[in-house]
């Protein structure tokens, strides 16, 4: 009775390892590829684990996935490294190459790089050149300027709320591309709380204009109701 339950457990510890052996690898070679730089390696999805300074590289085909460990992540990939694993991520949706998540060096086709960014068209102020698919400055601003004075319909006085202005003017290089930069400009509200001087004084002078003209006519009524005194 114990040979026959010591060789089935033989058996059983062999098959055990067997299955083992296929999940786990040191070194092998996996479905396309090999487990080279690889920790842990299985013939059904490539490798898990890699060697120090390696990126794991996952491709996924349908619902498959293989590991691979490169030195360097493919186009459309960026390396992040961590404690236990260096990992290749993807690009953003509209990046061909990209430094990370945030930052492209490369966009897909219908799109321009502007500043790490992938944009459908280039922002005011640049032109799109076709052959690098970029977006370049037309020229070079200057800093902001003052605020201008707060004004409202024009004025700078009165009680309401006016619109101040500022603006960024180019540089003067000379070139003739400067003729073509447009100046930016922005504005915001801001409060006007001061009286305007020519708004009271008119009142005043009309005042005064129409009381002496009043006594006037008072006088010259009175000097019409006295007798006419012939001169001595």
């Amino acid at each position: 009775m114990r040979a026959p339950l010591c060789l089935l457990l033989l058996v059983a510890h062999a098959m055990d390892m067997l299955a083992l052996n296929r999940r786990k690898k040191q070194v092998g070679t996996g479905l396309g590829g090999n487990c080279t730089g690889c920790v842990i390696c299985s013939e059904e999805n490539g490798c898990s684990t890699c060697q120090q300074r390696l990126f794991l590289f996952i491709r996924r085909e349908g619902i498959r996935q293989y590991g691979k460990c490169v030195h360097d992540c493919p186009p459309g990939y960026f390396g992040v490294r961590g404690q236990e694993v260096n990992r290749c991520r993807k690009c953003g949706a509209t990046c061909e190459s990209c430094f990370s998540q945030d930052f492209c060096i490369r966009c897909e086709r219908q799109f321009y790089l502007y500043k790490g960014k992938c944009l459908p068209t280039c922002p005011l102020g640049t032109v799109a050149h076709q052959s690098t698919r970029e977006c370049q400055e037309e020229c070079e601003l200057g800093p902001w300027g003052s605020w201008s004075p707060c004004r409202h319909n024009g004025k700078t006085c009165g009680s309401a709320w006016g619109v101040e202005t500022r603006v960024r003017e180019p540089i003067q290089t000379g070139r003739e591309e400067a003729t073509t930069c447009q100046v930016l400009s922005e504005s915001r509200k801001c409060p006007i709380q001061r009286h305007c001087p020519e708004e009271r004084n008119p009142s005043q002078k009309k005042g005064r204009k129409d009381r002496r003209p009043r006594k006037d006519r008072k006088l010259d009524r009175k000097l019409d109701g006295r007798p006419h005194q012939p001169p001595a």
